[in-house]
């Protein structure tokens, strides 16, 4: 085979799954969003914006997405740091830690929600320790605070895991010799960590955080088992306009828009946390 068209046919199996995967299902998507009954506009795009429910999905996204991401980043490197001074029982420190990988979104809302509602296990312990003489109704519309703060919790709790394992990597990457050398002439721990550990580890903080944020952007499974329609987002209204409403040019548009969103943010991180040319490990 020619050389020259080898990479061509390596990367031929990944092209035609992204097409048929990806690409198609796109263009599907793009079609019933600016279709119409007259042809391609963009009335469901105004639908979906001018309507009051938007304004309240996109500011509770946009605010769980900004608390939660900064807050699993800070526990990542924090529990990525200590796994990798571990010498022993390093292996299994860190499949404790990524068990809730494997657990769906679902599933960890329905846990979470086991924690907080009435009969459940936070009541219990308060009520046993004297805290409380009858149970509290911690998630309803009259404690929207502690709706967001129970979402926030098991978000953090079930996909911190995921920034924990691409860091894990990343430090692993990165030479001895250069914490060796910065100890030798005086460096303080936190002192590496600024200067050697945060610069080295950018493209697997790029990595990190663009998929982290994607995946902040199109939570649903989480915010339905603990909040349901008392914190409205933009995957739930997605969702909404889909299943219960039968508006699949509105969904469709609310997708798009969520795509949008999530370009943006990832072109803005791909930026602040850009490799210099010619930079290596």
């Amino acid at each position: 085979m020619n050389a020259r068209l080898l990479p061509y046919v390596l990367i031929l199996p990944v092209t035609v799954f992204l097409c048929i995967f990806f690409l198609y299902p796109f263009v599907l998507v793009a079609q019933q969003a600016f279709g119409s009954d007259a042809g391609w506009s963009l009335d469901n795009f105004r639908d979906v914006v001018s309507h009051w429910k938007f304004s309240v999905s996109l500011w509770n996204t946009l605010l769980l997405a900004a608390v939660v991401v900064p807050v699993q980043l800070a526990l990542s490197l924090l529990m990525a740091t200590m796994v990798s001074k571990m010498k022993r029982g390093r292996d299994l420190v860190l499949y404790v830690w990524t068990i809730p990988l494997g657990i769906s979104d679902l599933a960890a809302g329905i846990i979470w929600l086991a924690i907080f509602e009435q009969s459940g296990f936070l009541n219990s312990m308060m009520h046993g320790l004297g805290f409380i003489d009858a149970p509290m109704n911690f998630i309803s519309y009259q404690n929207m605070t502690m709706v967001f703060i129970a979402i926030a919790l098991a978000e953090i709790w079930r996909a911190t895991a995921i920034m924990l394992v691409i860091l894990v990597a990343g430090i692993g990457l990165i030479p001895k010799e250069y914490y060796e050398a910065a100890e030798v002439f005086g460096a303080s721990p936190w002192k590496r960590f600024v200067k050697i550990t945060l610069p080295l580890l950018r493209p697997s903080l790029q990595t990190a955080l663009v998929l982290r944020v994607i995946l902040a952007f199109e939570v649903f499974a989480v915010v339905a088992a603990l909040g349901g329609t008392l914190f409205p987002v933009l995957m739930g209204e997605t969702y909404s306009y889909q299943f219960d409403l039968s508006n699949s040019g509105a969904a469709a548009a609310l997708a798009l828009v969520i795509l949008a969103i999530s370009i943006a943010s990832t072109l803005v991180i791909l930026r602040v946390l850009r490799v210099p040319k010619g930079a290596t490990i």
